[in-house]
Order: structure tokens, then C-alpha cells, then sequence
């Protein structure tokens, strides 16, 4: 589909409670943002947020770049992958199996953001996985946990492992794969992902470097968690409350199109 044909796409927002509609377009928002910032994998990857208030869940459309997704377009599931509003568009099922995972058992969770980055699937094929070289990964490494690469994610079976996998961490790496991370808000998420995203760049380009790597301290580490409190002013989340506005103002200079 066109873009035109998806920027003309009717809006769904007298059809849906004014808590979805921000949820949706919290969402598109976050599509955007990641095109904006080269983190997309054509119409690859997925980012997903709960309905407010019920167990179903907004996905992509599959077969948009993440660029042309609007708040309408985002397609309305329940944890059994079925549509439960009229769209034009389906699922990847690929998707659908990983973030109905993470929305099954993490109630706690508001949203999942999944990523197949150069530097992110680079770091995820490296035995050891991010290293404590820099502020960015202890952010990371406060809350991290690692799953085994089975292939394309399209083995339901797979589910309970990635779930025992992630437990109550919020950074998840894929080994071989990509980047996940999953927070109380859509805000939170994204912040979390730029910091991975940016914790697995720095490392790759210090190992590019052939120099000796300083490791952080192991005590340090141990205290990155009430760091990250202190910093955020959130000990509950990242404080993508307080980056998210001023994301949305950046994102409304180049196309405020997400809204409809």
C-alpha cells in the first residue's frame, strides 16, 4: 500500500475510548521515532502496546515501513492473535509470538519494543554480550537477561522460554537476533532501546579500537540500579516522561502525520 493510500486511511478515533487513542498514537509515535532514528529493518520488527485497561494489544500492520504508520493504521489483537477491529491489514506472525509472550505473563508491562539493529544483532552474537565499558550499558546490565536464538520466532513453544528467559528484567537480548525492551509506558520504552542501542554501538566501536577495554568496577555495577533512580527521578522506570515530550516536539518538526 501507498503511502497516500495510508495517510488517507479513515481514523479510528470515535471508535475507540480516549485511553486507546493516546495509546495509539503514544505508539505511532514511537514507530516513527525509530525510523527517525535508522532503527527500523524495512517492514521488519515490531513494537507493541497494551490496550489500556484490557489484556489485547496494538501491533504494526504488516507490510508498512515503520515511517507510514499512523494511529489509526495500528492493528487491535487479543493474546490469541485474533483482529478485533476491521483492518486491511494483518500481523507478523513472527511478532504476534514474540510480544504476546512478553504480554502474557508481564503485567507490569505496557509496552515492547524489538529491534534488528547492526550493532545490536553484532553485540547479541558476541558470547559475553554487553560489557560494562560504558554509563550506557550499566543502565542495561542493571536489568538484563539474555534468550537463546531458535530461529524465526514462529514456534509457539517457544513462548515459555523466552518468558522464563526474561523474568522481571527489562532489557532482553536476543542472541544472534536483536535488541528487546519492555516498560510501564511507551516513553519508558523507547529510552530504555536508545540506551541498548547506544550501550552496543559504543561497545562495537571500543572493540573496532584493538585497544585494552577498561571494565567498570564491579561495585559500581552493583549500584547502578539506585544511580539509575537518582537520575531519572523514577525508581519505578527509565524517566521517558521527561525525554518524550521533547521527542514528540522533534518528531512534529518533520511530520506530525502519526496523529491521524
Amino acid at each position: 500500500m501507498s503511502l497516500s493510500s495510508v495517510q488517507s486511511t479513515s481514523s479510528v478515533k470515535d471508535q475507540v475510548s480516549a485511553a486507546e487513542w493516546q495509546a495509539r498514537v503514544d505508539l505511532a509515535a514511537c514507530y516513527r521515532l525509530v525510523a527517525m532514528h535508522g532503527w527500523d529493518d524495512l517492514i521488519f520488527t515490531h513494537i507493541s502496546a497494551k490496550v489500556p485497561g484490557t489484556e489485547d494489544f496494538l501491533i504494526n500492520p504488516f507490510g508498512l515501513m515503520f515511517h507510514e504508520i499512523t494511529a489509526s493504521s495500528l492493528v487491535k489483537v487479543d493474546q490469541a492473535g485474533n483482529k478485533l477491529m476491521d483492518s486491511p491489514y494483518e500481523i507478523n506472525p513472527a511478532g504476534y509470538t514474540i510480544h504476546s509472550a512478553v504480554h502474557e505473563v508481564r503485567h507490569d508491562v505496557a509496552c515492547v519494543l524489538h529491534t534488528h539493529t547492526a550493532a545490536g544483532v553484532a553485540v547479541s552474537a558476541q558470547q559475553q554480550g554487553v560489557l560494562p565499558i560504558s554509563q550506557q550499558s550499566l543502565f542495561v546490565l542493571s536489568s538484563l537477561a539474555y534468550h537463546a536464538y531458535e530461529g524465526v520466532a514462529l514456534n509457539h513453544e517457544e513462548k515459555a522460554r523466552l518468558q522464563a528467559d526474561l523474568g522481571d528484567c527489562n532489557f532482553l537480548m536476543l542472541h544472534n537476533h536483536g535488541l528487546l525492551t519492555c516498560g510501564g509506558t511507551i516513553a519508558d520504552t523507547f529510552l530504555m532501546m536508545f540506551t541498548f542501542q547506544r550501550a552496543c554501538e559504543i561497545q562495537v566501536l571500543a572493540q573496532n579500537g584493538a585497544a585494552q577495554l577498561i571494565a567498570i568496577e564491579p561495585q559500581i555495577l552493583a549500584g547502578a540500579q539506585a544511580m539509575i533512580a537518582g537520575v531519572t527521578k523514577s525508581a519505578q522506570g527509565m524517566g521517558g516522561a521527561l525525554a518524550w515530550p521533547a521527542l514528540l516536539r522533534k518528531l512534529d518538526k518533520q511530520d506530525a502525520g502519526y496523529k491521524i
